[in-house]
């Protein structure tokens, strides 16, 4: 006898899907992908989901978090002040690596069931 059990979906599995929705989101606004979780080397570094180009040039570093509902503050309110500066750390780490530095913006792209909601500007590096 055979036993069929369906395995769980994973933390990985989730976060990946949410990004791959908020990319679709974001590409379907005219913003072009430039890199995607880029992490800075060594521990305590930092991460961005999401590394895109707006239409007007701007650069677009943007987290995507995923929430089942908004019961707890929701998917907008996760994103603290330690992830921001770690976000931020990424960014300049990343922007290191340029010739020059373009305009920039850091946007939080939420999650909550099957509602995508893209916050422009929703923090900065100050």
């Amino acid at each position: 006898m055979e036993l069929q059990s369906k395995q769980a979906v994973s933390t990985k599995q989730r976060g990946d899907a949410a990004e791959a929705a908020a990319l679709a989101h974001l590409a379907r606004a005219g913003l072009r992908l430039v890199a995607r979780n880029y992490r800075t080397p060594g521990r305590g570094g930092g991460e961005v989901d999401l590394i895109l180009q707006d239409t007007d040039g701007t650069l677009v570093f943007a987290e995507v978090r995923q929430r089942a509902s908004a019961r707890f503050g929701g998917a907008a309110a996760s994103v603290g002040a330690t992830k921001r500066r770690r976000i931020v750390f990424a960014a300049r780490h990343f922007l290191m690596r340029l010739p020059a530095t373009p305009a920039c913006r850091f946007d939080v792209v939420a999650i909550e069931g099957t509602r995508v909601e893209w916050l422009k500007a929703a923090f900065d590096a100050a």
